[in-house]
Order: C-alpha cells, then structure tokens, then sequence
C-alpha cells in the first residue's frame, strides 16, 4: 500500500522538475534574445544600409540618387546594386559594405560602441558622376521615436525613455527637408552620433575598429582566417531582426526574406530546416547565442502534427505538409558538447523527440523511411500553402533536393501520402539522429527514451543493409512497390557513413569505385549533386548537377566516423578552394556552385549571399580543429 502511495509522488516530483526545467530554459532564453536585440547594427532585412538601434527601432536610412533624380532606397548583398561586403562584427560594432550603381561607387563603413555611431561614406576611385546621399532619421516598426532634423544635424529621442542620439553630419552639404538631409556623396561624408568628430576623426575612429576586429581574427585563425573570415560574413550581413516575432535570427539570405512578409513595412523573414540548423552549428565557432537563437527558432516552429517544417514565417505560415531533412538533434548535440549548458537541451528535446518520432510514424515503409507530402487545412491561406501538397512535388521538397533526378518519375501514394522510395539519405540522417538524440536524452537522464532511441537507431540501421548493392560496391533507393533498387544516385547515396552502418571493407568499396571516381563525383570541383555521368549533370539547373556546401558537409561528417583521414582531407581542401574562388573575387558565398568551373553566378538559380555556402569553409575550420575537435 505504501508503495501505492509512493509512485504517484514520484511521477508528480518527475512531472514538476521537467516543467520547471522547461520554465528555467524559456527564461534564459528570453534574457538571450533581450542581450542580442542591442544596439546600432544592420537589423532590417530590407536594406545593409539602414542603421538601427534595438529595442528602439530608431534608424538611419541612407539612399541614393543620381544626376537623372533616379532614386534607390533598397541595399541587398547580392541584388541591385552591385555589392560587395566587407567585414561585419556579429554585434555591429563595426560593418564594411562597397557598392557600385549607375556610375556611382562607394564604401560606407560604420563603427559604433553603445549610442556611440560613426557612419562613413567614402566615395571610391572611379566613382564618375555627380550624385546625392540621402540621410533619413526614421523610427521602423512603428515603434515610437521623436524625429527632429536641422540642416546638418538631427535627433532621435525613444519616447519614454531618457535618451538622445545627437547626430552630426560632417561633408558637402547639398539640402534638406522635413524628413531627410541631402549630402554630395564626391566627397566624403561622415554620419556622427553622440560624438563631434571632423571628417578626418571619424575616418581614424572607423580605421581603428576596423583594424581591431580583424586583427582579432586573423590572430585567432590563422592560416584558416580566410575560410573563418567567409562563414562569419556572410552570416553576420545575413542576420536580422524581425519585429513580428521580436527575434534575432538568421535567415538564409536577405533576398529570401523579400515577399514573406504579411506587414509591408516589417521586410519579413523566412527560415528553412536544415539550413537554420547548419547556420547554427557554424555560428557556434564563436557565437553561443546567435547559434542557440536560431536552434531553438527553428526547432519551435515545430507544426501541429509534430515535425519540424520545411519552412517558417511570420504569422504562423509553414509548410504543414513536409518537413526536411532531420539534422536537428544532430545540430543541438554538437553546439551542446561545446557549451556545456543543459537548459538548450532542456528547452528543446521533447520538441526533437516528437520529430523523431514522427518520422517513424508517418514516412516507414518497411522498415525503412520515404519522403512525403500529406494534405492539412490551411491555417494563414498565404499563396505560399498551395502548390505540391500531396504531391510528388511536395515530397521532393521534403528531401531539401528539390528538383534531383532521384525523384524523377517515382510513384506517389496519396493514400499514404509517400513517395514509393526508400530513400538512402533520409533513412541515414535518422538513424543519426536517433543516436544524437540518444545521446541528448542521456544527458538530460530519460532512461527510457534512450533505450527507445537506441532500438530504432538499431533496427533501422540494420535494415539499411538491404539497399546495399555488392556487386555495385553502393546503396541505392529502393521502389517500394517493386523492391527494385533504383540506379540513379547522389551524394546522399554516401551518408549511411553518417549512420555509422557500414563495414569498413564497405566504405573502401563506396570512397575508391565512387565517391573518388572522377566519372562520377571526384574532379577539380566536389561533390556535385548528380554524378557527372547521369544524363542531367548537364542540366546544371538546381540540384541537378551542381554542387551544394551542405551534401559537402555532411559527407565530410560520415568520412570522420571512419579510417579515411586522407580523403577527408582533400575533400576540406576541395571544398576550401570551391569557396575561397570566388569570395576572394568578390566576397560573394554562393547558394550553390557550377561542377566544371566552380563558378557560382552561372546561373539565376544560385542566391549570392546565401549563408549555408559557407558549409565549404566551415569543413576546413572543423578539419583544423576549430570546432567538433572532442
């Protein structure tokens, strides 16, 4: 009877320290969020150009016009005009950013400490036609500033709060009116908030941040600062906050972001899966809360049915019908066994959990997993929730492979809602993710979730055996309504390394008669997409022939669960060259990259600045031991 009495104490006890638990992690992670969302930065997704100041929404906006009275207002890496970026603190205490448009080129630099913002626009050699600077103090998302402009001067003051930017503006004075002031921009201009500086003042204050923030890195680096100096650009230039969630994130690229948003005057923001979780991992080499922001984000946007979407934006919009590949716990795990600090995963596992199983649940086809895209009731009604719901569209999109010639043809079920493929890749990244998440459930003492955990990372592994070809030497899909294996492959066809699945005599078989295969993946420029003797390598549209920085990476990671320490280095180095050809150029980091000339602007198809390029050069950090080296 006591023991009765007892049990029902125990589970209480249980039930309340995982609610507190919970309760505890939210907290910190509202003290997180309020420390990011502080200070002068590149804070609006809509233009690099705008200064803001958090949690005020007190900016800076700068736009251009040129001897026509053609006016821009719009700055994105990668767009109109011309950009080319340049260094970019994390927390925006300094930002270096070219650009080039109608004739016009300029450098504008900022540098700031607290209130303090020294903004810098310095016309450029070849800069040829007479053009003007417009200086516009605004308060964004209609939060509440008093604006106050003179003739060289304005001021900013956040109602309700005892503070003043004082800005002075130091150059060829050209006009002004109630809402902006006009400078020339042939001559240097020179935008000092709560400082009196001359023009040559703030050029000294901006030179020596600037020199202090890469000597840090360079000193920190090394021989590997370029691959460092790559990833944290285009990652800082990428972050943003955006006013309908009241977050810091990071989303892929600022011209993502265009068309998300259900607020014409907040920009918007989009976040993918896998993207988000890669962008966390890589923002963890040096940057906790930004890499933890952007985890726990993605990972909260878990749907309804239980699984982490494809995509997600503001005013509840996400794909309810997919979701993308599940390297969530993958992600967590590895930013975790750097920090040390149990409240991310706290926060997060029961979230990682019901993912795991869902896949489990709703994509096994005979003990083995297949992409899918099943019908939901819309819930926003944006455009964005139509088109291959239920479809073999949809389930592609699910693979994060969109347009793969893997997926070409295979049939769909929308009874079950599933493509008729066992697929390699997916059935791979859950086995991994069964462990990781194990290894996260032992951390946090849930017993039974690990045995749980570990008997699917079992079962599944084992059957990945039976995709295994030996006379081909690969694993290869499987038509589930057939049980053919299906010839067509990609990298994905590599990952059961990931899931610690293969015999070593195994791997030999996959790295020397494929992988290593010049006629396949290996070449100047690795891996691509398709192999290079598939009849659609020559598509080089998308997936379809290209080479893409995450299949780099994950492929990587598989190579260091095993003896190959030779490939996985000239896989870093290959890739370290894919990314330095073209950031050295022109500091772009390309959404994906050409198979033959390892050029990334090829093709319409291929974002500029897209922050999961950055994969290339983050292999190289990992490979000389700046990160993942336990």
């Amino acid at each position: 009877m006591k023991i009765k009495r007892i049990l029902p104490l125990i589970l209480y006890s249980v039930v309340c320290f995982n609610i507190n638990a919970q309760v505890n992690a939210g907290q910190h992670y509202q003290k997180l969020q309020q420390k990011l969302a502080t200070g002068w930065n590149t804070w609006d997704t809509r233009s690099v150009l705008t200064q803001v100041l958090l949690p005020y929404g007190a900016a800076i906006d700068l736009n251009l016009t040129d001897n026509e009275d053609n006016r821009i207002n719009t700055f994105r890496i990668g767009g109109v005009p011309r950009m080319h970026p340049g260094a970019h603190a994390y927390d925006g205490s300094y930002t270096d950013v070219a650009l080039e448009w109608k004739g016009h080129k300029l450098r504008v630099q900022s540098a700031s400490d607290g209130l303090k913002n020294v903004i810098l626009i310095t016309p450029l050699e070849g800069n040829r036609q007479e053009g003007k600077l417009h200086i516009i103090p605004k308060s964004l998302w209609q939060r509440a500033n008093r604006i106050k402009l003179g003739d060289d001067n304005f001021t900013i003051s956040p109602s309700g709060f005892n503070i003043h930017i004082h800005a002075l503006i130091k150059g060829d004075f050209l006009g002004a009116s109630d809402e902006e002031i006009i400078m020339s921009i042939n001559r240097p201009v020179a935008i000092c908030c709560n400082e009196d500086l001359t023009i040559q003042e703030a050029q000294q204050y901006v030179k020596a941040k600037e020199e202090a923030f890469i000597r840090e890195n360079r000193n920190k680096y090394g021989a590997s600062y370029e691959l460092y100096n790559a990833m944290q650009s285009v990652l800082a230039w990428d972050n943003i906050y955006d006013p309908s969630i009241r977050k810091v994130i990071t989303p892929v690229s600022r011209n993502w972001n265009v068309g998300w948003s259900h607020h014409p005057e907040f920009g918007g923001f989009v976040l993918f899966c896998w993207d988000t979780y890669f962008a966390g991992m890589m923002l963890a080499t040096d940057n906790k809360e930004l890499a933890y922001a952007n985890l726990i984000e993605i990972t909260n946007s878990i749907t309804e049915m239980g699984f982490v979407p494809n995509f997600y934006s503001g005013n509840d919009l996400k794909s309810r019908d997919r979701s993308q590949p599940p390297v969530g716990s993958l992600a967590v795990w590895t930013v975790y066994k750097k920090y040390k600090e149990k409240w991310l995963l706290e926060l997060l596992y029961d979230k990682l959990l019901t993912w795991n199983r869902w896949w489990d649940t709703n994509r096994n086809i005979d003990g083995l997993l297949c992409w899918g895209s099943h019908p939901f009731e819309k819930v926003t009604y944006h455009a964005r929730e139509s088109g291959g719901i239920n479809e073999l569209y949809g389930a592609a999109l699910e693979s994060g492979l969109d347009n793969s010639p893997m997926y070409d043809h295979i049939k769909f079920d929308k009874e079950r809602h599933l493509m008729l493929l066992n697929d390699v890749g997916l059935s791979s990244l859950y086995v991994m993710d069964c462990d990781y998440l194990a290894n996260i459930a032992e951390a946090l003492g849930k017993k039974e979730d690990v045995k749980e955990l570990r008997k699917r990372e079992k079962a599944y592994r084992k059957n990945l055996q039976t995709l295994w070809d030996d006379e081909k030497g690969l694993y290869y899909n499987r038509h589930t309504d057939t049980g053919l294996l299906d010839p067509r492959t990609s990298p994905t066809h590599f990952y059961p390394l990931l899931a610690k699945a293969s015999g070593q005599e195994q791997v030999a078989r996959m790295i020397n008669e494929h992988l290593l295969n010049p006629d396949e993946f290996w070449g100047e420029w690795v891996i691509p997409a398709t192999p290079r003797n598939d009849a659609s390598f020559k598509d080089n549209i998308y997936w379809r022939g290209r080479i893409w920085a995450p299949l780099n990476f994950l492929v990587y990671l598989g190579l260091r669960n095993y003896d190959c320490e030779n490939v996985r280095q000239s896989l870093a180095e290959k890739s370290k060259n894919l990314l330095m050809k073209s950031w050295i150029s022109n500091g772009y980091v390309f959404e994906n990259y050409n198979a033959v000339t390892g050029v990334g602007d090829d093709t319409t198809r291929s974002d500029k600045f897209y922050h999961w390029g950055a994969l290339l050069g983050f292999i190289g950090l990992i490979e000389e031991g700046y990160f993942m080296n336990e």
